[in-house]
C-alpha cells in the first residue's frame, strides 16, 4: 500500500486553475522529485499537500487512510489542519527559522507547542538531529551567526522532529550560493539511505537524477510525464520535457 495517494487534486487562484487534476502515489521510502519551469504549479501542489492551500477537488490519502477531500467553500478548523500537517514535514527555499531563537530552540519549539513528548524527550531528540545535520558546535548560535547551508540544515532537523511521515523540500538549495548548495543536498541524500519518505521540488537535474526513484514533469499544470530517473532523463516521451532537459541541463 503507498504511503501517498494524490487523486485529481485541482487548485483555483479566483477563475485561473493553478492545478488540472494531479494524480500521482508514493511508496515508503522513496524519494519523488517534481521538475518543471517556473509556474507550472510544482510549489502549488506542495502547499497543497502540507494545507498551506487548500485543493478545491480531489483527496488526498495517507497510509490507506483520506485525510482530506477537496470541496470548495469548506472550511476546516485549525486544530484539524494542525493534525493533518503532522503526516508532513516542509522545508522552505527560504529556511523560515524563527530569529530570536537559537538552534536547538528552533528545533524543539513546535513539538513542545504540539505536546508531542516530554521536554525532557524532545531537547534529547533535537540534539541527535543536530548532530545528525552537523551543526553541534552551531547549537546554541542564532540564525543570524549561520551561514545559509547551515540555515537551511537547521530547517530540515526542525522538520525531522515533528516526526513527520513524508518530508518536503521547496526548491531547498535555491537560496544558497553554490559552494553551499552540496551541504544541503549530502544531508537530504543521507536522508534517502535512511529511509526517508520524501517529495522535492527542485531546479537541481544532477541531484533529481542521482538520488530519485521518481520524477514527475509538471507543465501548465499538469503531470507532463512521470517516471524513473532513467525513463525521464534518457528516454523522455513529451516533447515538452525534451525540450525543459534540453535547457536545464545545458547549465549543469
Amino acid at each position: 500500500m503507498p504511503i501517498l495517494e494524490v487523486n485529481n487534486i485541482r487548485k483555483f487562484f479566483n477563475n485561473n486553475e493553478i492545478l488540472k487534476g494531479i494524480s500521482f502515489s508514493l511508496e515508503q521510502g522513496e524519494v519523488l522529485s517534481i521538475i518543471g519551469s517556473s509556474g507550472s504549479g510544482k510549489t502549488t501542489l506542495l502547499r497543497c499537500l502540507n494545507f498551506l492551500e487548500f485543493a478545491e477537488e480531489g483527496t488526498i490519502s495517507v497510509n490507506g487512510k483520506k485525510i482530506y477531500t477537496g470541496e470548495k467553500n469548506v472550511k476546516i478548523n485549525e486544530k484539524d489542519i494542525r493534525t493533518k500537517r503532522l503526516h508532513f514535514g516542509l522545508v522552505f527555499q527560504s529556511f523560515n527559522l524563527f530569529p530570536q531563537y537559537n538552534v536547538l530552540k528552533n528545533i524543539t519549539l513546535a513539538p513542545e507547542l504540539m505536546k508531542l513528548d516530554t521536554p525532557e524527550n524532545i531537547e534529547k531528540k533535537a540534539r541527535g538531529l543536530i548532530d545528525r545535520v552537523g551543526l553541534s558546535e552551531r547549537i546554541n548560535h542564532y540564525p543570524c551567526e549561520l551561514s545559509g547551508g547551515q540555515q537551511q540544515r537547521v530547517a530540515i532537523a526542525r522538520a525531522l522532529a515533528m516526526n513527520p511521515d513524508i518530508l518536503c523540500f521547496d526548491e531547498p538549495t535555491s537560496a544558497l550560493d553554490p559552494e553551499l548548495t552540496g551541504e544541503v543536498l549530502k544531508v537530504i541524500k543521507e536522508l534517502k539511505d535512511s529511509g526517508c519518505t520524501m517529495i522535492v521540488v527542485t531546479h537541481e537535474m544532477e541531484f533529481a537524477k542521482n538520488v530519485s526513484d521518481k520524477i514527475i514533469f509538471m507543465s501548465d499544470g499538469i503531470i507532463e510525464e512521470t517516471g524513473t530517473p532513467q525513463q525521464i532523463f534518457d528516454n523522455p516521451r513529451s516533447e515538452k520535457t525534451k525540450a525543459f532537459l534540453s535547457k536545464s541541463l545545458e547549465k549543469i
